[in-house]
């Protein structure tokens, strides 16, 4: 199969996304594909070759791992002065419409929100992960956890808040405030008291319009992955310091992750379930993956749904993937194979 693997643009977790890219490139190159690796906000300027599924080029020889910090999205922008005028960058819907399939390895605001899916469903092209109506509904938390609760999905008391409204409502300390629409824990801070609630709220709303305030759930985490509607088996993630942030996400070494979970059959079950009706309740098409709170008295609460889940190196679901008896390799073709099914 043609494949283009596309990664990168603008959001905060632009890093996460080429690492993520990189990764599935030379995963399914590995299996005999014609893949070419591109940057969806930088593309690639000048005439496309006839050859270019077929030429032999490293497309991940300048990709770098993620580092401590999400990147300098200001610099990447100024790369592109004209990039208002058109998000997509130079012969990138061309190279998307020679692919059989677009394997999606973006991560955050444009990859996530569904805008570039109603597009490509618009001109007629193929891509893994769910539609543009559940990438919408998964990436705004505040209309997500509306859903949860209406439906008896269990999820973090809390309220959402625009940039300039008060307080409707306290929610008591400790709390985390989060943004509205992020990922990879950018823009999340656990506070204990008014003077660091006010910090946080600043910085949140440096990255977003509109964030999230929350009670904070003492306990264990994990995250279960769900592939065309069946969840994973569970996998619990243990930081060695703090909580499970941009650095401990994705620095080898700062976690303990263990998979499957070391959980009850009737605990893990119940996790499982509840990401099974999560895929539901958001319309998923797919796959997908939860993260989960469970609190010292064992109850289990949602946290989030991510609609494209990562794929670098200390990522969860190829672990979890890995857990049944499917590498790296053969979970990115099992994606594609279901995405194609749809």
């Amino acid at each position: 199969m043609k494949i283009v693997v596309l990664a990168g643009g603008i959001s905060t977790e632009r890093d996460v996304s080429l690492s993520s890219g990189m990764g599935a490139y030379k995963a399914l190159k590995s299996l005999g594909h014609q893949v070419i690796l591109l940057d969806v906000f930088l593309g690639l300027p000048g005439e496309i070759p006839a050859d270019i599924f077929t030429q032999d080029v490293d497309w991940a020889a300048e990709i770098n791992q993620v580092g401590e910090e999400h990147p300098d999205i200001d610099r990447v922008i100024a790369m592109r002065p004209d990039w208002k005028k058109c998000f997509f960058g130079p012969n990138v819907i061309e190279l998307c419409q020679q692919a059989d399939v677009v394997f999606m390895a973006l991560h955050g605001a444009e990859g996530e929100n569904g805008k570039i899916q109603a597009y490509f469903d618009l001109i007629g092209i193929r891509y893994t992960g769910t539609d543009y109506v559940s990438c919408a509904l998964a990436m705004d938390k505040s209309i997500a956890k509306d859903l949860f609760r209406e439906h008896g999905i269990p999820t973090p008391a809390g309220i959402s808040l625009k940039k300039g409204e008060s307080d409707p409502e306290t929610v008591p300390f400790p709390l985390v405030v989060k943004c509205c629409s992020g990922g990879s824990s950018v823009g999340t801070y656990i506070v204990t008291d008014a003077s660091e609630y006010e910090t946080a709220k600043e910085k949140a709303f440096s990255f977003d319009d509109q964030v999230i305030i929350e009670q904070y759930i003492k306990g264990r985490e994990f995250s279960v992955g769900v592939i065309d509607g069946r969840a994973l088996p569970v996998i619990e993630i243990a930081p060695l310091t703090g909580f499970y942030d941009y650095k401990n996400k994705y620095q080898p070494g700062s976690t303990v992750e263990t998979c499957p979970a070391d959980l009850s059959a009737e605990k893990t079950r119940e996790m499982q379930t509840c990401a099974e009706a999560v895929f539901q309740v958001l319309h998923l098409k797919n796959y997908a993956r939860m993260d989960f709170m469970m609190g010292e008295d064992e109850s289990i609460y949602c946290l989030e749904a991510n609609t494209l889940p990562g794929m670098t190196p200390t990522s969860l679901l190829p672990q979890e993937a890995l857990a049944l008896g499917k590498d790296y390799a053969q979970l990115c073709q099992w994606i594609i194979d279901i995405s194609m099914k749809s």
